[in-house]
């Protein structure tokens, strides 16, 4: 852990490269300079920790050397298809030395993945959502769904479009799929579809499958939000799904968490569903992330005439890039966790009974 003084913690910020990316990273240089300038303003002392396969052992004892250590690393390598499970090992291993791990692989698992869909789905973000955690499952649930209406079905981790699906019924034993990731749209046979997915259940895996918006092209709202406070905003036109005629969508356009355009939703969030997500999930407002996003298309007009908005995704793994405020924020959140971390743990010395 790191020795008390001025600064009074030292923070590792993690992200995914090679061995020589590890060698070189610096903080000035790298993607998140923004992220290591708000830590300093915050009297933070801030370092890279690259996770490099192969340098495990190195990795490890840098982060036993910190205070806390904030991730970004993706699911899944979009370049190689690398997961997670060994950098996982190390940081459950290292927050079990207590040392601050945002986000900690087990509160990821619990609201990163595709299946908080299902496990929210009672919620006033959530809609008709089903997991499916076998390929019998898939065959007997979903033919019977997509009859009703084109459906988005999606691996349970995934990021970047991969492993996302919008399907809808043609003619016949036929269905359109339309894959997210590269829009590739094709006709095929249902079942010849479904026998496809197998290999999506290896080690694990599982589908999630929800109604297509119709209202997609009116664009997607992501909230960003710093442990249970929303800390700003992200809006983009999502054509991932659409037709090929829409091309490709703009870039996403940010704002802090005073957008007017947004109050709504940011008070449904911090009054209403942070908390109630945190009681479903059994996690207390400081087990969430230092800095997570909730992503929303807009569903059906209520009675009232007001857009009502359906959770699609929670990022918890990767966040980046944020809003300008949205720095500010993780680093006060941080530096909080850790007053009061190192408070808690002052206090049971001062209790603990004499040998």
């Amino acid at each position: 852990m790191a020795n008390s003084g001025s600064p009074p913690f030292k923070v590792a910020v993690v992200w995914r490269g090679d061995a020589q990316a590890r060698a070189e990273a610096r903080p000035e240089t790298s993607r998140f300079a923004a992220v290591f300038a708000a830590l300093k303003r915050h009297g933070l002392a801030a370092e890279p920790a690259v996770w490099a396969e192969g340098q495990a052992d190195a990795f490890r004892a840098q982060l036993l050397t910190t205070d806390a250590a904030l991730v970004w690393v993706n699911p899944v390598a979009e370049d190689t298809g690398e997961g997670r499970a060994a950098l996982d090992a190390v940081l459950r291993e290292v927050a079990a030395a207590c040392v601050l791990v945002s986000g900690h692989p087990d509160v990821v698992d619990r609201i990163g993945t595709k299946e908080v869909l299902v496990r929210t789905r009672e919620m006033g973000w959530g809609t008709d959502t089903h997991l499916y955690a076998s390929q019998a499952a898939l065959a007997a649930g979903f033919p019977g769904r997509v009859a009703e209406g084109p459906r988005v079905l999606k691996r349970s981790r995934g990021n970047g479009g991969i492993g996302v699906w919008k399907v809808e019924r043609a003619a016949g034993p036929d269905v359109l799929a339309q894959e997210a990731r590269d829009r590739t749209r094709r006709t095929v046979t249902l079942d010849a579809f479904l026998a496809e997915r197998a290999a999506d259940f290896g080690a694990g895996g599982t589908l999630v499958d929800q109604p297509f918006q119709a209202r997609h092209l009116e664009g997607m709202v992501r909230c960003y939000v710093s442990g249970t406070r929303v800390a700003g905003f992200g809006a983009q036109h999502v054509t991932a799904l659409a037709p090929p005629e829409h091309g490709r969508a703009p870039p996403r356009l940010y704002s802090g968490p005073d957008d007017g355009r947004f109050q709504r939703l940011r008070g449904l969030m911090e009054a209403a569903w942070i908390p109630e997500m945190a009681e479903r999930l059994v996690l207390g407002p400081d087990d969430l992330p230092a800095v997570w996003d909730a992503d929303f298309l807009l569903g059906p007009k209520d009675a009232a005439g007001e857009d009502t908005y359906v959770l699609c995704e929670i990022n918890a793994s990767s966040v980046y890039p944020i809003p300008d405020e949205a720095h500010d924020a993780l680093a006060t959140t941080t530096l909080r966790r850790l007053t009061e971390a190192r408070a808690g743990r002052s206090k049971a010395m001062l209790h603990a009974p004499n040998p």
